[in-house]
C-alpha cells in the first residue's frame, strides 16, 4: 500500500499535479487508514503534516535585518569662549570690595582727624596710622606736615572739610597726573610686547592671565608667551587661561627649557599671525639670585632683536609690604619697569603701599588685583581708590 501511495505521489507531481494535487492524494490516504478513524492530533500517536500553501499564494521572502552599523564615539566639544568683561569702569566696579577692605585705615584716619583736640598727639597717631598703612615714613610724614599746616590756616574743624583736605593730599601723593596708559596697541607691522615679571607667589602668572582676559574684552588679540620653563605647571596654568578666552599660548615641550627661547618664539609667532599683543610670562625667580636675574635680562634682549618690549610690567603682592619693596629696587637694576601690577590689594588694610611703590620706583601702579575672579584686575584710578579709602 505504501508504495503505491510513493509511486502515485510521482506521477502525481510529473504529472503537473503540483502541490495541490499531492495534498489531495495525502487527505485521501489518511481516510483510508485501516481504523476508518483521522490520525491523531498533534501531540498524540499520529504524525502532522504540515500542509504546503495553496497555489498561487504568495510567500513573502524572509527579511533580514543587516547588523548596525559601528560608529565612533562623538568627540568631545570644546567648551564656548568666555567673553571677558572690558577693562573700562572694572575698578569702579570692584570699589565696593575695595572700600570694605580698606575701611580699617579710613576709619582711623576721619577719627583722628574729627577729634575735638588736633594736638601733638593727635598728628603722631595720624602719622602712625600713615605708616602702619605701608606708606612709608618720608611719605606719611610729609603728607601729614602739609594736612596740618592746611589745618591750622583754615582753622576748620568741620569732618567734612578736613576729609575733603585729606583727600585732596592723598591724590597728590598717588600722582594723578602720572601716565598709566598701557601700551598695548599694535604699532608698524609687529605686535605691543609686554614683559611680565615678579617673585614667585605673587600672582604673576594669574595676572597674566587676566590681563589678556582684559585686552581681548576691549577687543585686541593677544598671543601668550609661557616663558616660566622652570616652575611645574605654569606652562599648563597659562595655556588654560588662554584657551579661555582663545588666545594662543607659545610653550617649550619640555620643562627647564630656555626661557629666552620660548619668549624669541612667542614674538615671532605674535607678528606671523599678526595680533596686537604678545604677553611674556617670566618665571618667578628669587630676586637674591643674581644668575636668576640675569637671565631676565637676557629675555629682554633676545625679544628685542625682533621688536621693542612696550611695557615691562613688575608684579607685586601688596600683603608683603615694605619686603615687596625690596623685590621692586632689584627688578628695577635688572631691567627698566615701566609700571607696577599690585595683585590682592582688597586681602589688606594697607593701601599706602600704592603711594611707597610709586615713590620708590618713580613708576606708577597700572593695575590692581582685587579678588579671586578671572576678572578682578582693573586698571588703577587714583580718585576711586582714594574715595574707596575714605569710605565716600
Amino acid at each position: 500500500m505504501e508504495e503505491a501511495l510513493i509511486i502515485a505521489a510521482v506521477v502525481v507531481v510529473v504529472g503537473g499535479g503540483g502541490g495541490a494535487g499531492l495534498v489531495a492524494l495525502l487527505r485521501s490516504r489518511r481516510s483510508s487508514s485501516p481504523d476508518g478513524a483521522p490520525d491523531a492530533p498533534a501531540g498524540g500517536t499520529g504524525t502532522t503534516v504540515l500542509e504546503p500553501p495553496a497555489a498561487g499564494t504568495a510567500t513573502a521572502p524572509a527579511t533580514i535585518t543587516p547588523p548596525a552599523p559601528v560608529t565612533e564615539p562623538a568627540a568631545p566639544q570644546a567648551p564656548p569662549l568666555e567673553r571677558p568683561l572690558p577693562s573700562a569702569g572694572r575698578l569702579a566696579r570692584l570699589r565696593g570690595r575695595l572700600a570694605r577692605s580698606q575701611s580699617a585705615f579710613g576709619s582711623v584716619l576721619l577719627s583722628l582727624l574729627s577729634g575735638s583736640a588736633l594736638d601733638d598727639q593727635a598728628w603722631e597717631d595720624i602719622e602712625d596710622t600713615l605708616i602702619t598703612a605701608d606708606m612709608g615714613v618720608a611719605p606719611a610724614q610729609q603728607l601729614v606736615e602739609q594736612l596740618r599746616t592746611e589745618v591750622k590756616v583754615t582753622g576748620t574743624r568741620d569732618p567734612a572739610e578736613v576729609k575733603a583736605l585729606l583727600r585732596a593730599d592723598l591724590l597728590v601723593q598717588l600722582g594723578p597726573d602720572l601716565d598709566r596708559t598701557l601700551h598695548t596697541t599694535r604699532h608698524g607691522n609687529h605686535p605691543a610686547v609686554v614683559l611680565v615679571v615678579g617673585v614667585n607667589g605673587t600672582g604673576k602668572t594669574t595676572a597674566v592671565g587676566r590681563l589678556a582676559r582684559a585686552l581681548i574684552g576691549d577687543g585686541q588679540t593677544v598671543v601668550l608667551g609661557a616663558a616660566d620653563t622652570f616652575r611645574a605647571a605654569a606652562a599648563d596654568q597659562l595655556q588654560t587661561w588662554g584657551d579661555r578666552v582663545g588666545a594662543e599660548t607659545v610653550r617649550s615641550d619640555r620643562e627647564g627649557a630656555d626661557p629666552a627661547s620660548v619668549a624669541f618664539s612667542a614674538v615671532s609667532e605674535g607678528i606671523e599671525r599678526g595680533v596686537d599683543t604678545v604677553i611674556v610670562d617670566t618665571a618667578g625667580r628669587l630676586h637674591t639670585k643674581t644668575g636668576l636675574m640675569d637671565e631676565l635680562g637676557k629675555i629682554k634682549r633676545v625679544i628685542e632683536k625682533q621688536v621693542p618690549v612696550d611695557e615691562v610690567l613688575l608684579v607685586l603682592d601688596a600683603t608683603t609690604g615694605q619686603n615687596g619693596l625690596r623685590q621692586a629696587r632689584v627688578f628695577a637694576e635688572v631691567t627698566d619697569i615701566t609700571g607696577i601690577i599690585l595683585t590682592k590689594l582688597d586681602g589688606t588694610a594697607k593701601g599706602g603701599i600704592v603711594i611707597a611703590v610709586q615713590r620708590e620706583l618713580g613708576v606708577p601702579v597700572k593695575l590692581v588685583g582685587l579678588g579671586e575672579g578671572p576678572d578682578d584686575l582693573a586698571p588703577f584710578d587714583p580718585e576711586v581708590f582714594v574715595d574707596a579709602l575714605l569710605g565716600d
